[in-house]
């Protein structure tokens, strides 16, 4: 009897204390109470070493093979070795040409503060206007690459082009590294991790968008948020260690730091991050101190990035830090009453509304006082984006029409789909969801959650890292259920529950549980399940979409684009040095890579000037006077104008999402809805009225150059008005 009150009364002793000083006791009188570990025999740890070194050989040959099927694809869509410089820097399209510029010309300056502070302060890009490029442009990624470039002695071995994609393709490895650890963090065994990247690489197309457009921030900063979300996992695990507690800390505050420094979104996602775990820590999930951990976290790396990016308002009056002061202040005013009863789900309740209160409270309040720019834009566009309100504004009216922006096609479930990932996430989710649900309904009856969760328990919901991930994939699915967009963010991490829960006996004995099987035990059957269901998977993607993957590398593309390439060769050689050319943004940052000479206009969208500036240069394709876009044109000391074809004549997108329809329609132009005035214009389409080369055009422009593309003109400065 004496050895059967033994649990009773430690744990009468774990519910007394109330006090800090009763819980600090309590927690010593166990440590003393527990008995020393058994020495765990040499042929168990014989065992361990080799899954966890076999775990860690596969994890790094995924990362390996990504990298260099990234390298060999990118070779033969390009033929990056066989083409000349101004060839290679034409394939960065739109703002990836911008990047690669600035990494240009760091790699130019004298020295490293010199070019530093010739992008801190750059007046040579766009015309008018003087900008912190480092800021607003977060070119953190290109001055760290340049001075790798430069200290590791690089520029006699390998050309700067080479250096850049190879650090971007380096990080996929990294990312795909961090995903693989995940899931086997997640499952217990590196199968999971090897499903995982597989599945990746396989619906690439909608995991990533490296292939296309390798500069962006995006392809910097999400491997450490991989990173990031691994160490978090690990972290967040019940059985870790002390030293492996300590390493996943230390790992997730460089990871969030160096995430948030690479990209100026990145707090929106880290946002979404600090929900779950809100969510994790109301629901009792999981120690409140590990949470309150990652929130300390979150604080640190928002000041720090606040103070070394030229004092950043956007991450003072960011909705992370009045989320996380909000969760701060909510533990402090939080009082101690026994779980489990009615008191306590009321106080559960009002903290809940406490906390989304605070947030809100504190983050008007912090836009009072806190000098930022308000990125009203934005705000513009959610509104329309759901119907909320209706607008003629070009810009908006653009937004919407560009396809990252709008709702995933049903092209993007079938890829999903036909390579099995779609099914399969969701029945991992489910079988998680409700799960975690019957563990919620536990906590609020105030039944204590198990120390140690056995295979037999069939108790998947208890894991608070599981949790975590199915809270965040539901948050991320529903933001890419509205703007595809973002399913780069989601997709990841869909591979990484898929992976998990179907190579996880954990999760097939939670099913089984359910299903009262009699006739075969539960972990038996989840034993075979969790090793043949991933087999079959593997087996049947290696048969359908390796040999497609082996195709691509086998077929010989070629990016041929000799219309821009004899562009920018007559730029360089036949206009002035000083001189500043007017037209589409997207040409702009080419010319401003290829060439370097001064524009009007970037593809940034994060800016209310730039995206003024764009709308007024874009009137071009529009049906104004000679003399109206003339003013225009000098208003931002343009020299020479460059009329894109392609854009003139467009005819291949969606009726009323061409460039000159929606110019038409905030221009009154046409009708946009019933009810509205049609208003004709008297002018023809200024980019087609100019190459006819008629009065008044030809007293205003006077065409320079032209091919089947572009047609470039010289903008008079000596003007007879007179029609």
């Amino acid at each position: 009897m004496a050895e059967d009150e033994g649990p009773a009364i430690e744990l009468r002793q774990r519910k007394k204390p109330k006090s800090s000083e009763n819980k600090e006791s309590a927690k010593e009188e166990k440590v003393n109470n527990t008995p020393a570990p058994e020495r765990v025999p040499k042929h168990i740890l014989c065992q361990r070493f080799a899954k966890i070194f076999i775990g860690c050989l596969a994890a790094v040959i995924s990362g390996m093979t990504y990298v260099l099927y990234l390298s060999a694809y990118h070779e033969r869509k390009f033929w990056f070795s066989n083409r000349q410089e101004l060839e290679r820097e034409i394939t960065f399209q739109g703002d990836s040409a911008i990047y690669y510029s600035y990494y240009k010309d760091m790699l130019k300056a004298p020295s490293f503060e010199r070019g530093v502070y010739e992008l801190t302060h750059n007046n040579k890009t766009v015309s008018l206007k003087t900008i912190n490029a480092v800021q607003q442009m977060s070119l953190y990624p290109e001055l760290i690459a340049s001075v790798l470039y430069q200290a590791t002695g690089s520029n006699e071995i390998i050309e700067p082009v080479y250096f850049y994609i190879g650090i971007v393709f380096g990080l996929q490895g990294i990312y795909v590294t961090a995903l693989f650890v995940t899931s086997w963090l997640m499952s217990g065994t590196w199968l999971a991790g090897m499903l995982t990247v597989a599945w990746f690489i396989i619906n690439r197309i909608d995991t990533t968008r490296v292939e296309y457009s390798i500069p962006l921030r995006e392809n910097w900063a999400l491997p450490y948020f991989a990173c990031q979300v691994a160490a978090l996992t690990g972290y967040l695990k019940s059985n870790l260690n002390s030293y492996g507690e300590r390493f996943c800390y230390l790992l997730m505050s460089a990871s969030t730091y160096t995430f948030m420094m690479m990209w100026e979104y990145s707090h929106y996602l880290l946002f979404l991050q600090a929900i779950s775990l809100f969510l994790l820590d109301s629901f009792s999930l999981e120690q409140s101190d590990k949470v309150h951990e990652v929130y300390k976290i979150y604080i640190f790396s928002l000041f720090l990035g606040y103070l070394l990016q030229f004092e950043n308002s956007a991450l003072l009056v960011s909705p992370l830090l009045s989320l996380v002061v909000a969760l701060m202040l909510a533990k402090c005013l939080q009082l101690n009453v026994k779980k489990g009863t009615f008191v306590a789900k009321i106080v559960k309740v009002i903290n809940f509304y406490l906390v989304c209160t605070l947030t809100v409270t504190l983050n008007v309040i912090t836009k009072m006082f806190v000098p930022h720019k308000e990125s009203g834009h934005m705000l513009k566009f959610l509104e329309v984006k759901f119907g909320l309100n209706m607008t003629k504004n070009f810009t908006m009216n653009w937004l919407l029409c560009q396809e990252s922006l709008q709702a995933p096609s049903q092209d993007f479930f079938l890829r999903l789909t036909q390579s099995s990932l779609l099914p399969f996430y969701i029945l991992v989710l489910i079988i998680c969801f409700l799960s975690m649900i019957q563990v919620i309904f536990r906590r609020i009856n105030g039944k204590s959650l198990k120390e140690t969760i056995t295979l037999e328990d069939g108790r998947i919901g208890e894991r608070p890292e599981i949790i975590y991930h199915v809270i965040h994939t539901i948050l991320l699915g529903s933001l890419a259920m509205v703007i595809e967009g973002l399913k780069y963010l989601w997709t990841p991490y869909v591979c990484v529950l898929a992976a998990f829960g179907v190579c996880s006996p954990e999760l097939w004995t939670t099913l089984f549980k359910w299903l009262r099987l009699r006739t075969v035990h539960p972990v038996l059957l989840a034993l075979i399940l969790s090793t043949a269901v991933p087999t079959i998977i593997g087996l049947s993607l290696w048969k359908e979409f390796f040999p497609r993957l082996i195709t691509e590398l086998m077929e010989l593309q070629e990016f041929y684009d000799p219309d821009t390439v004899e562009l920018m060769t007559w730029i360089k050689r036949q206009a002035p040095v000083a001189a500043v050319f007017a037209g589409s943004p997207q040409l702009m940052a080419a010319i401003k890579l290829c060439t370097g000479w001064m524009v009007t206009s970037l593809p940034l969208y994060n800016d209310d000037d730039f995206l003024k500036r764009n709308e007024n240069i874009y009137q071009i394709y529009s049906k104004r006077s000679a003399e109206d876009i003339y003013k225009i044109l000098t208003s931002y000391k343009a020299n020479y104008l460059i009329v894109e074809d392609a854009i003139c004549n467009e005819v291949g997108t969606t009726r009323g999402c061409r460039v000159k329809d929606l110019l038409d329609i905030a221009n009154g132009h046409v009708v946009c809805e019933e009810g509205d005035k049609l208003n004709y214009s008297k002018h023809g389409r200024f980019c087609h009225e100019v190459k006819i080369n008629y009065s008044p055009y030809m007293n205003y422009f006077t065409r320079v150059y032209w091919n089947r593309s572009y047609f470039v003109y010289k903008i008079n400065t000596v003007i007879s008005f007179q029609s």
